[in-house]
């Protein structure tokens, strides 16, 4: 039996299941379309037009359109079956609409439970070293000066010292510093800093220690999620101990876990293979963040802005127009108590190979896919595989010797405390590269490093062809180097981008001079620069890789300096003596001149 509703009734209808059959059901469905239709005309004035997913106009009935229309006659023109269905539907709807105006929804609120809230916990390895106190903390300190960490943050220290929290922040307070245009709630900052900054004293070896260090960060965090980044500012012989003894023991297991390596990495494409071996079998490539601190350098990070970004460079970007291309970097001090360290790498190891080489990917590669950081470090791959191995006969390698000037004297490096006597690791080094592709082939980039200098400065510089057929080469005289125009990019100090132009001196004669179009940082950009250590320290807790070093990069990388390497230390090759607070030896200018050029800096017009 079906029951049929009589809305001004109370009284109930039964019908006969008997009295469906084929036909009327048939004719149920043929008169349903007919009713729709029907009711769709009721009181068209009070209809409203709703807009479906792709924009077609739907119309809709109202409920009241529905209630004060529904008579008898038109319920009389219906067949029961879908007179009873259309009864229906109109008193539920009715029931719905009267609670839902007594009882209107509430807003649905989600509250988050407070276990699902981050936190960042970074813990320095190595924190009563040099690097950690003068680099890495004041880093950390800028940050969250600038308000790029996140709200929930821990910092510790970890090494094998002795210190308490209170020494340990002791030690940080002396190296921090605040941006020069917000210093007026300096101190509160600083003491707001200190408090989340903890230390745990351990061996770099001992998985006892860092499960010891676990239990303090989990009770700073709270049992919120964890990320937890590990800073290793410690000598490459016990990275793999600390990266063992932290992802077995201290590693995050509700968020990542992040480890930030320091170099060098390695000494050869032997030592650095097995380095990268040892640590990935306790962390995957994408937890390994390889530093190269002057990949954050500003005008490094300006480097591919300048060329992709500026449509006057890119065509210039190729053999055709540049005769040679420079990276340059000096001290003007010496291993000053480092000797031990260095001594066991050189300058070539420690400058050449990692940060200089890095710089040139980066100027010589070709148009990366996009910004993303595999695009990028795809490219850069590509130009050092395309890059000759070292011959000895294209490298000059030298050593400072002891100088006495202006009534001081400068010790040799020899004469370091620190160092054998007998050493002769090289404290300076100038190397001619080349990259076999078709944008640089034959193209000298000339590298030069060193320590104990005439000044220092780190920088790039793009020396143009001569103007073919130049119509004022007579106003130059014989010297056509003088009117060639150069680009350079100072890394550091005083950044800055200048062009070396020529152009006429003002008066009645054709006199001729070199000029700059000069853009320095300082003037035209007065907001202090973020220090290296900052911008490369945001990217690893973010995850952002573009400005690190992948394991097949540092393999290509590696490549091109072993052999180079082996034949200097296997062949016992003595350095060139200069004097300390020189230009280094003589044979650097004799290896440029062999390639057709000169070393920029030593023009002194900038």
């Amino acid at each position: 039996m079906a029951t049929q509703l009589n809305p001004s009734s109370s009284t109930t209808t039964l019908i006969s299941p008997s009295s469906f059959n084929q036909q009327s059901v048939k004719s149920i469905s043929t008169k349903s379309r007919l009713v729709f239709k029907t009711q769709s005309n009721f009181n068209q004035k009070k209809q409203f037009e709703l807009k479906s997913s792709n924009g077609s106009p739907l119309n809709a009935v109202s409920l009241h359109d529905v209630s004060s229309n529904m008579n008898e006659s038109v319920l009389s023109s219906i067949k029961p079956l879908r007179r009873l269905f259309l009864i229906s539907c109109y008193h539920c709807l009715l029931a719905f609409r009267v609670g839902a105006a007594e009882k209107p929804l509430a807003k649905e609120t989600v509250v988050l439970p407070e276990e699902t809230k981050t936190n960042l916990s970074v813990t320095v390895v190595g924190a009563s070293g040099d690097l950690a106190k003068k680099k890495i903390f004041p880093a950390l300190f800028a940050l969250f000066y600038e308000g790029c960490l996140p709200q929930n943050f821990t910092i510790f220290g970890y090494a094998r010292t002795k210190m308490t929290d209170e020494e340990l922040r002791e030690m940080i307070s002396r190296t921090l510093t605040c941006r020069i245009d917000k210093r007026e709630n300096c101190g509160d900052k600083m003491e707001e800093f200190l408090e989340r900054c903890f230390y745990h004293s351990g061996q770099y070896g001992s998985e006892e220690n860092f499960a010891e260090l676990d239990t303090k960060l989990k009770q700073k965090e709270g049992g919120k999620l964890s990320n937890r980044l590990f800073y290793l500012s410690i000598p490459p012989d016990i990275f793999v101990d600390v990266v063992r003894c932290a992802s077995e023991r201290a590693s995050s297991k509700t968020g990542w876990t992040r480890v930030i390596v320091e170099k060098p990495f390695g000494r050869d494409s032997e030592s650095s293979g097995e380095l990268t071996r040892s640590l990935k079998k306790y962390l995957a490539e994408e937890q390994i963040f390889r530093i190269d601190h002057y990949l954050g350098k500003e005008l490094v990070e300006n480097l591919s802005v300048l060329r992709f970004s500026n449509l006057v460079f890119e065509p210039l970007w190729s053999r055709n127009y540049i005769r040679s291309v420079q990276f340059i970097f000096s001290e003007d001090f010496g291993t000053e108590g480092r000797g031990g360290y260095f001594n066991n790498y050189g300058i070539i190891r420690d400058i050449m190979q990692n940060h200089l080489l890095q710089i040139l990917a980066l100027f010589a590669m070709e148009t990366p896919v996009s910004l993303d950081a595999e695009d990028i470090r795809n490219e850069k791959v590509k130009v050092l595989r395309s890059m000759r191995q070292l011959k000895l006969e294209d490298v000059v390698v030298g050593q400072y010797k002891g100088h006495s000037k202006g009534g001081k004297t400068f010790l040799g490096y020899t004469e370091d405390p620190t160092v054998p006597n007998d050493s002769i690791t090289p404290t300076f080094a100038a190397a001619a590269l080349f990259i076999d592709n078709a944008r640089w082939d034959g193209v000298p980039f000339l590298m030069k490093a060193g320590k104990a200098l005439n000044t220092r400065r780190a920088e790039i510089r793009v020396q143009f062809r001569h103007v073919p057929g130049n119509l004022y080469k007579r106003n130059f005289g014989t010297d056509m180097d003088k009117a060639t125009n150069e680009l350079v990019l100072r890394v550091q100090p005083n950044e800055a981008i200048f062009l070396k132009i020529n152009n006429k001196i003002p008066g009645l004669g054709m006199r001729l001079d070199r000029s700059d179009l000069n853009l320095l940082y300082s003037m035209r950009y007065p907001k202090e620069i973020p220090d290296a250590y900052e911008r490369l320290l945001l990217d690893a807790i973010e995850g952002e890789r573009r400005l690190f070093i992948r394991s097949d990069e540092l393999d290509a990388a590696w490549s091109i300096f072993t052999p180079l390497l082996k034949e200097l230390e296997s062949n016992k090759i003595a350095p060139e003596l200069y004097p300390y607070g020189s230009r280094g030896p003589v044979g650097a200018h004799y290896l440029a001149a062999k390639y057709n050029a000169r070393w920029g800096d030593l023009a002194g017009d900038d």
